[in-house]
């Protein structure tokens, strides 16, 4: 039996699954560490479901694809797209960014799969942005062409912080003077809530505690600590004033969507924040974005979903 497979490929794990009947199945995590090559973690998974014959696939990884040549940024890896297409005896492989391939998860999520936050109305076919606050801070446009979804590459991540109040220009202030420039980036990652808490620390005039990310956010959830729940606060206002920017560059009546491992993690306390309000937020524009959709991605394979998503659409065999 002839199947198709997709990957996700991160510093850590890669992540593989099969495409059956447009579903995944047989999802398996690997320690890349435990392999000297990305050919040899794929043969292991191929390995261990002998009775198939592996036709395609579709690789997201987390690095640059520019050409041929492949460099994965956080471990070893390195390949050639058409050898590791040969080793593999496969008739198609697609090699994609890792944030390509949540972009393209966002075409085919159900309405299980993500939470809307706020009003408006997606309208089907028209531009779509997606970023995604983690370890960085990703962002891509999709728009719809002839041959179907198209991602548009860019930096979106290393754009201007554009503080919008006080405590935001507080914020860009202790980012300029540890780093000459502020970024979005900066502001919305894992460090970037660091930093915001840090920021607000002195902005405030009191001790700033906690140095991991994960704490600030848990104590801003329980209510114990006000400086951690006045960041997390903040953070979710500052998502919401980039997505309505995002939304205002492309038009993207499809919606805003937001990926990535943070804001899932507290998905009502983001829902109850100022992020819609900032979001609509947008002057003599602000009936414009109020139409436009936002929503939270839940699902947690979105970036093997994405690889089916892009196999499908250009894959033709």
């Amino acid at each position: 039996m002839n199947v198709s497979f997709v990957a996700d490929v991160g510093g850590t794990n890669i992540r593989l699954a099969q495409i059956e009947q447009g579903k995944l199945v047989h999802i398996k995590k690997y320690l890349c560490s435990d392999y000297s090559s990305i050919d040899a973690a794929i043969k292991a998974y191929f390995a261990a479901h002998p009775a198939v014959t592996f036709s395609a696939g579709c690789l997201g990884v987390a690095c640059p694809v520019s050409s041929d040549f492949i460099s994965m940024t956080n471990n070893n890896w390195q390949f050639s797209i058409a050898k590791l297409q040969a080793s593999l005896k496969l008739d198609w492989l697609g090699v994609i960014n890792d944030f390509t391939a949540v972009a393209h998860a966002v075409t085919i999520l159900t309405q299980d799969q993500k939470e809307q936050v706020g009003k408006g109305q997606a309208h089907s076919h028209d531009n779509i942005a997606v970023f995604g606050p983690g370890t960085g801070l990703g962002v891509k446009h999709l728009t719809m062409t002839n041959e179907g979804w198209l991602a548009l590459d860019g930096e979106g991540g290393h754009v201007d912080f554009a503080p919008v109040d006080e405590l935001d220009i507080a914020i860009w202030r202790f980012l300029t003077d540890k780093y000459g420039h502020a970024s979005a980036e900066e502001v919305m990652s894992g460090r970037g809530i660091l930093q915001i808490y840090q920021a607000l620390a002195k902005h405030q005039g009191v001790p700033a505690v906690f140095d991991d990310p994960a704490d600030i956010t848990d104590r801003a959830l329980d209510g114990s600590c006000a400086l951690s729940r006045a960041t997390l606060n903040q953070f979710c206002r500052i998502m919401g004033s980039f997505a309505g920017n995002l939304a205002l560059n492309l038009g993207t009546r499809g919606g805003v969507y937001i990926g990535g491992g943070i804001a899932p993690r507290f998905l009502n306390f983001l829902k109850d924040s100022d992020f819609r309000a900032r979001f609509e937020a947008k002057g003599r524009f602000r009936d414009y974005v109020a139409n436009i959709p936002t929503f939270i991605i839940t699902e947690p394979d979105h970036g093997l979903l994405g690889a089916m998503a892009y196999l499908a659409q250009n894959y033709k065999g």
